[in-house]
């Protein structure tokens, strides 16, 4: 069910999915009967109670959703709680997530930064915000991911992107223009003084992550933080 899951904090725990979880998402064709019921399966083997989980309605934009218990599951690309636990879908793009400690507890952050959100600054919005609600210390985890070597786009789309984040200026492996997401994530977080602690690997080369490059009739699995006793 998870490909990597750890206490990061003490009362804070992170983790990203696989295909063992299955498809967790209820916008690509799947019975919604059986997608919530997954969810439910992961909140039982996450420790969470059921129901508690807060997903997104993902648009590739930059707005940011402050989430409490009892929050209507929002548009946007970013969610920060005060310990709410938050969950990201992803097929290829990057599923961050990050943890910082405010004087009334963590403040979490989940975030969807594909290539349109991190061009625009999804994942330094999600900081921001954090930093609005007291945290301090923050730290990211960065889930599976396409990598650099591995996302071949136009040369126009890379200069414009790389135009607005250069680390993410690439070129794959086969020689073709490409884009490394996670190297521009990287360098977003640190000009935003945060510390890395985990960059997963690359979807399209695992087979046990969905991948949208590998086969645009996939799933999505999930990056997740949560606090707990």
């Amino acid at each position: 069910m998870f490909l990597w899951k750890a206490e990061v904090l003490p009362g804070v725990s992170v983790a990203f999915t696989d295909t063992r979880a299955g498809n967790l998402a209820l916008h690509v064709g799947d019975n919604p009967a059986g997608v919530r019921a997954r969810r439910e399966e992961l909140e039982r083997g996450a420790g969470m109670v059921a129901g508690s989980l807060r997903f997104m309605n993902q648009v590739h934009g930059t707005a940011v959703a402050v989430m409490e218990a009892g929050s209507e599951t929002p548009e946007a690309d970013a969610m920060v709680s005060h310990g709410v636990p938050l969950a990201v879908m992803v097929a290829d793009c990057i599923p961050a997530v990050l943890v910082g400690q405010a004087a009334g507890g963590p403040v979490l952050a989940a975030v969807h930064a594909g290539r349109p959100g991190l061009a625009a600054g999804v994942i330094p919005a999600a900081v921001e915000q954090m930093r609005a609600l007291g945290a301090a210390g923050i730290q990211a985890w960065l889930g599976p991911s396409i990598c650099g070597a591995c996302y071949e786009v136009p040369a126009a789309l890379r200069e414009d992107v790389a135009a607005a984040v250069p680390a993410t200026w690439s070129t794959t492996s086969w020689g073709t223009p490409g884009l490394d997401l996670p190297a521009g994530a990287r360098a977003q977080l640190e000009a935003a003084d945060v510390d890395i602690m985990y960059s997963g690997p690359c979807t399209l080369e695992n087979e046990d992550l969905f991948s949208y490059r590998r086969n645009k009739d996939t799933g999505r699995f999930a990056g997740l933080v949560w606090s707990h006793d």
